[in-house]
């Protein structure tokens, strides 16, 4: 498991995974409630927005990898691609699981009303998981560090507004309401309804289900285009 600790240890390897990872999350702890919208305190409506920041962040630390050539001597050292790939993202993930714990039973101890934290917790380690994924996914159709971290900013702030966490998918056309079915940030806006309104636990399944099967696709397309 050297990979894997190793990882760890490079997750918090400069100021800007530490803010990512530590600041921004606390501070989502303790921004207030708003009176109508959203269901749940405003930065726990937000925090999946630092959930995708933070997993590009985390991936970008295997480009650099492969920019240095560090994948290429893989290729003659006794560990394999899949060894490095599934230890890089289990670290990645258990980072965001963790601040995912902390985000949540922080808010309980200080007060916020989040109704059902446990599936609250539940609901941000699925999105956790396709974070990590996805950023997996998407480094692999770059070669260039920067440009993956750039084009990648700009996606984020498109598919958290169509996906109805920065303002409610309510507000939009129908067409565009339709359209919003498509993006995991829609299916982590839904989760959250249902963790403030929700009575139908299969429901919260089906929500968890669709996260977790978009992380398998991108797993496979991240994991397929690295190897080749």
């Amino acid at each position: 498991m050297t990979i894997f600790y190793f990882a760890l240890r490079r997750s918090f390897s400069n100021t800007t995974n530490l803010i990512f990872l530590t600041l921004f999350p606390v501070v989502c702890i303790f921004l207030p409630a708003g009176e109508t919208w959203p269901p749940l305190p405003y930065g726990y409506q937000y925090y999946g927005i630092i959930i995708l920041f933070a997993g590009i962040r985390l991936a970008a630390i295997m480009q650099e990898d492969r920019e240095s050539g560090v994948m290429k001597r893989l290729a003659v050292a006794p560990i394999s691609h899949y060894r490095y790939l599934s230890q890089n993202l289990l670290a990645f993930a258990i980072v965001l699981i963790l601040q995912c714990v902390i985000v949540v039973y922080g808010g309980m101890l200080y007060g916020q009303a989040l109704v059902q934290p446990h599936a609250l917790l539940a609901l941000f380690i699925s999105f956790s998981v396709l974070s990590v994924a996805a950023a997996l996914a998407w480094i692999s159709f770059f070669r260039g560090k920067e440009v993956s971290f750039l084009v990648y900013m700009s996606l984020i702030f498109l598919v958290v507004i169509l996906g109805g966490l920065l303002v409610p998918v309510e507000i939009f056309p129908d067409l565009l309401r339709r359209v919003a079915v498509i993006f995991p940030t829609y299916w982590l806006a839904e989760g959250k309804k249902w963790v403030v309104f929700g009575e139908r636990l299969a429901d919260f399944w089906v929500i968890n289900g669709v996260l977790w099967l978009y992380a398998i696709i991108f797993v496979i397309i991240g994991s397929t285009r690295s190897i080749h």
